[in-house]
């Protein structure tokens, strides 16, 4: 009976120590779960705040859309910027006397303005400085209101071979243009109005060499 008594006892001492064993085991399971998972959540937290200074680097990278009334200057140029009827307003003025025909009939204004030559200039139009007169491989692209365009060639704008200046009005007959409208292209050399481009949004200034010579 007493060798029983023992034996039994033994058998629980060694059942109560493994199940403390057991419990301490899964006590220090939690216990890595738990500091991984706050390991984690910093190393997020790490990740977060690291990503958070490129997303804003791209965000302030994106071009800002274009408002009312501005235009947007760029193609083969090495600045391009966007320039607003406010922006115009503070450059040295020209003002010219045009007369041309349009569909309303003949028509006679002074206009002033800003030449459009002095804005391009400003975005840096990339011509090929190695061949003569490489500028003369250069046209502008000129859209307005409604997609409405029309195209020049450099050196109808350009003050070294043309005896007129093209100007991005801001007035007409000393009336200014509405700021939401935009600038107008005036041509006064052109005797009808079909280039004088409303609601300017868009100059692109180009080379004829890649379809010249795609076309060979």
């Amino acid at each position: 009976m007493t060798c029983g008594r023992q034996n039994q006892r033994r058998a629980g001492l060694a059942l109560a120590a493994a199940a403390l064993l057991l419990a301490g085991c899964g006590q220090s399971a939690e216990t890595k779960g738990a500091d991984g998972a706050k390991d984690g959540a910093k190393g997020g937290a790490a990740a977060g705040a690291s990503a958070s200074p490129s997303s804003s680097a791209s965000a302030k990278a994106s071009v800002a859309p274009l408002g009312p009334g501005g235009v947007r200057v760029g193609g083969e140029v090495a600045k391009p910027y966007s320039v607003t009827l406010a922006d115009l307003r503070k450059l040295p003025q020209t003002s010219v006397e045009v007369r041309f025909t349009s569909a309303k009939g003949e028509q006679r204004h002074t206009y002033q303005g800003v030449p459009l030559h002095d804005v391009l200039k400003t975005a840096e139009p990339r011509f090929d400085a190695a061949r003569k007169n490489g500028q003369l491989r250069g046209f502008v692209s000129a859209t307005g209101g409604g997609d409405y365009r029309a195209v020049f060639a450099w050196a109808e704008i350009d003050p070294g071979f043309a005896k007129s200046q093209v100007l991005l009005a801001v007035s007409e007959d000393g009336v200014a243009f509405d700021d939401a409208a935009g600038p107008r292209l005036v041509v006064p050399q052109d005797t009808k109005g079909g280039r004088y481009v409303s609601e300017l949004n868009q100059l692109w200034v180009g080379v004829v060499d890649p379809v010249v010579d795609g076309a060979k």
